[in-house]
C-alpha cells in the first residue's frame, strides 16, 4: 500500500510523497467542505501535495478526519476546523481556498436543481473568505459553476474586495475528453491534449475536437461531444442515487491546483478555468466563460481570446450561448437579491 501511495503522489505532485523533514513551500491552503464525497478524497491528494505546507480542513461536520490524514508521512501539517465558529481560523492566511462544499446532484437532477441549495452555501463561505482571507485565490468546485462562480465573485466585490481572484474549475470535462479520445483512439489518455471550453454543464461544455492531433468520423465526433458534455450524468447513473462525480472531481481539482501552483511559482502556466472575462477578452456579450488562462505569481494574468473552431465546434459554441447567459444571470441575480 505504501508503493502504490507513492505512485499516486507522483503522479499527481511535482515529486513523490514529501517527507517531515523535506522543504516544502509556505503556501497554506484550505478547503471549505472537506468531509463531503469530493472533499474527502481532495483533502488526502493535498495531503500527498508537495505544493502546500498547511492543509486547513473546514465543514460543519465533525472534522476528526484531520488526525487521520496527519498520520500519513508527509510534510504537510493538517488541521480541522468544525462549525461555522471555527471557519475564520480555517480561512486565515489562506492563500488558496477550494470550494467543493454543497449537496451532490441525484438521478434525475439537473445542475439547476442544485442551485437551491448549493447557492447559499457558496455565497455564505465567499462571505467568510472576503472577511478572512481577500486575497486569497478562490476555486469554485461546488455544482452549478455556471452560476456559483458569479455569485462567488460578485458576492466577494460587494463585500468590498475590489478584484476578486475566483476561478471555476472545469478540469474535469478536460479529463473526461482526455480519456474518452484515449479509449477510443487506443492511446494513453495522459498523452492526449485536447482543449474543451465555455461552461461547466450539458451543451454549455464545448470540446474542441480539433484541437486534437486525431481524426474522427462524424458517428465518433457526435458520440464523443454527447459522453464529454454528459459526462457527469453517467456517474450519476451509475451510482443509482449514492451521489455523483467524487473521485475524479477531486482527481481534476488538484491537477488544476498543481497547474496553478507553477504559476504561483514563478512559471508562467497556462490553464483553462471559468472566470470572469474582462470585457472583450473571451466573449463579447458573456461575461464569465471558460477559456485558456495565463497563471503568475499574482494569480491570473490574461484571460485569452477563444481559439480557432471548426464549423461544428462554431455550432457548438453558438448553443452554448444562451444557456450559459441564463445561468450566470441567476447567480448574478441571486446575490443581487440576497443582499
Amino acid at each position: 500500500m505504501l508503493i502504490r501511495m507513492t505512485v499516486i503522489a507522483r503522479h499527481i505532485s511535482s515529486s513523490a510523497v514529501v517527507g517531515g523533514g523535506a522543504s516544502l513551500p509556505k503556501r497554506k491552503v484550505t478547503v471549505l467542505g472537506a468531509a463531503g464525497g469530493i472533499g474527502q478524497p481532495l483533502s488526502l491528494l493535498l495531503k500527498l501535495n508537495s505544493n502546500l505546507s498547511d492543509l486547513a480542513l473546514y465543514d460543519i461536520a465533525n472534522m476528526g478526519m484531520s488526525a487521520d490524514l496527519n498520520h500519513i508521512s508527509t510534510g504537510v501539517k493538517v488541521t480541522g476546523h468544525s462549525g461555522e465558529a471555527q471557519l475564520p481560523d480555517a480561512l486565515r492566511d489562506a492563500q488558496v481556498v477550494l470550494i467543493p462544499a454543497g449537496v451532490p446532484r441525484k438521478p434525475g437532477m439537473t445542475r439547476d436543481d442544485l442551485f437551491k441549495t448549493n447557492a447559499s452555501i457558496v455565497k455564505n463561505l465567499t462571505q467568510a473568505c472576503a472577511q478572512h482571507c481577500p486575497s486569497a485565490h478562490i476555486m469554485v468546485i461546488s455544482n452549478p459553476v455556471n452560476s456559483t462562480v458569479p455569485i462567488a465573485y460578485e458576492t466577494m466585490r460587494a463585500a468590498g474586495v475590489s478584484n476578486p481572484s475566483v476561478f471555476g474549475v472545469t478540469t474535469l470535462d478536460t479529463v473526461r475528453a482526455r480519456t474518452f479520445i484515449g479509449q477510443l483512439k487506443g492511446v494513453n489518455p495522459e498523452q492526449v491534449k485536447v482543449t474543451v471550453i465555455g461552461g461547466h454543464s450539458g451543451t454549455t461544455i464545448i470540446p474542441l475536437l480539433s484541437s486534437t492531433p486525431y481524426q474522427f468520423t462524424p458517428e465518433e465526433q457526435t458520440n464523443l461531444i454527447k459522453r464529454i458534455q454528459f459526462g457527469g450524468d453517467e456517474v450519476v447513473e451509475a451510482k443509482a442515487g449514492a451521489g455523483s462525480a467524487t473521485l475524479s472531481m477531486a482527481y481534476a481539482a488538484v491537477a488544476f491546483f498543481n497547474d496553478f501552483c507553477q504559476g504561483l511559482s514563478g512559471n508562467l502556466t497556462r490553464v483553462v478555468a471559468y472566470v470572469r472575462s474582462p470585457a472583450g477578452s473571451a466573449v463579447p456579450d458573456v461575461d464569465y466563460f471558460a477559456t485558456e488562462c495565463d497563471i503568475d505569481v499574482n494569480g491570473l494574468a490574461k484571460v485569452h481570446a477563444v481559439p480557432k473552431m471548426e464549423s461544428f465546434e462554431q455550432e457548438l459554441f453558438k448553443k452554448a450561448l444562451d444557456p450559459l447567459k441564463a445561468e450566470i444571470k441567476k447567480g448574478i441575480e441571486f446575490v443581487r437579491l440576497s443582499n
